[in-house]
């Protein structure tokens, strides 16, 4: 294996900022009383959830107590969905989402679909972008719910949010958004968007696995779907894991300062030479998602004639780490079902590559994956070429 290394798997988890760490580990045993009990330790711990809350609220322009902290994203659209179904006692039993959405929103839907839900299950265009006028022709009268994603994590691409959440809001529908792969990396005013609720997640951001968060407007009411101590106002049961909440809250500040430097610019420009280089050094090589409206991290890519885990093994050799799709079923040898949803066949889905960067992505970083990728995609094309024989 190559010294060098490259870690290109952001979508998939971001690295713990050390500001984040050094934050949250008084709360592991110094500060370690449960925010549910009146003694000094427990009085510590929920001072601490709360300035958490209100760092998260700020960082998308909420109000604190619209925020409900969650065992992390997938748990957040289960809350939403489920939650905003169940909390129903009309007849508007219809949802819908979009072909390309994650797991835990697609899933849901589905198996609500086979509980008594009518569930409308959107097409996307080429790039994995979702049509207003195809949300609009999909609204009936007994709508209940739509759940787009704000930005995809297998291609990047950045949904028109603010137009499809506009036209939830005019016919009287609930709008939820999944942006656990925007949050903290593009900035999200919810005082500008109509949306009603939006996930979050905190290691997608530089914070910790296992917290998430829900965007509850302030009027919307949902039932819970863990029951137990009631905390979360009652919302989300469960003693609150307050490390996981501490860090969550010192990632949204860190999330602000970078929202307010240059960052994001630096980061575009690293992402667009990769994609530049990757589509002149390799031959036959398609990118996936929206040119310019994606991700300022994100890069991702079909290699034709080539096998993507074939491609991730030998580029973890070179001591460079990425993904093929999605990182929640990379064990899969099915094609990614976003690519087939954006019209790719399946032997150029199978190619699939998705490299994304973070904070402490260099040039030379880029440069030396551009260095070793050539080389490694004809050896994946090559080994492809000898299994199919």
């Amino acid at each position: 294996m190559d010294e060098r290394r490259v870690y290109l798997d952001n979508s998939a988890t971001t690295p713990v900022a050390e500001e984040v760490l050094r934050e949250m580990i008084p709360y592991f045993n110094k500060a370690m009383g449960n925010p549910n009990s009146l003694h000094t330790w427990g009085r510590e711990a929920r001072r601490a959830v709360d300035e958490a809350r209100g760092d998260v609220a700020a960082l998308v322009g909420a109000d604190a107590s619209e925020i409900i902290f969650t065992g992390g994203g997938s748990a957040s659209d289960n809350l939403a969905i489920k939650g905003s179904v169940w909390g129903t006692k009309g007849t508007r039993k219809h949802i819908i989402t979009s072909a390309v959405e994650h797991h835990a929103v697609l899933d849901t839907c589905k198996w609500l679909g086979q509980n008594g839900c009518d569930v409308t299950i959107l097409p996307v265009d080429k790039f994995g972008m979702i049509s207003p006028d195809s949300l609009t022709n999909a609204i009936r009268d007994d709508t209940l719910l739509v759940s787009v994603m704000h930005a995809n994590n297998e291609v990047g691409t950045v949904n028109p949010i603010a137009k499809l959440g506009e036209i939830c809001r005019n016919r009287g529908v609930i709008f939820h958004t999944d942006a656990v792969q925007s949050i903290g990396h593009i900035p999200v005013r919810l005082k500008e968007l109509p949306v009603d609720m939006l996930t979050m997640s905190a290691h997608k951001m530089y914070g910790p696995k296992g917290v998430g968060a829900l965007y509850i407007r302030k009027g919307l009411k949902l039932v819970s779907i863990i029951h137990g101590g009631g905390q979360e106002f009652g919302i989300y049961s469960g003693t609150e894991n307050v490390p996981g909440i501490v860090g969550f809250g010192a990632a949204a500040r860190l999330a602000v300062k970078l929202n307010e430097s240059e960052e994001e610019k630096r980061i575009t420009s690293l992402r667009d030479k990769l994609i530049n280089g990757v589509l002149e050094l390799i031959p036959d090589t398609v990118l996936t998602g929206h040119r310019t409206e994606r991700l300022p991290f994100h890069v991702s890519f079909c290699v034709r004639g080539a096998d993507g885990s074939d491609i991730l093994v030998e580029m973890d050799r070179a001591g460079i780490g990425g993904s093929s799709g999605s990182a929640c079923t990379s064990g899969s040898t099915e094609p990614s079902y976003v690519l087939l949803a954006m019209g790719f066949d399946h032997g150029t889905a199978h190619g699939s590559v998705r490299l994304t960067l973070n904070k402490n992505t260099t040039e030379e970083d880029i440069s030396y994956v551009l260095e070793k990728l050539p080389a490694i995609a004809e050896s994946a094309r090559k080994s492809l070429y000898k299994r199919k024989k």
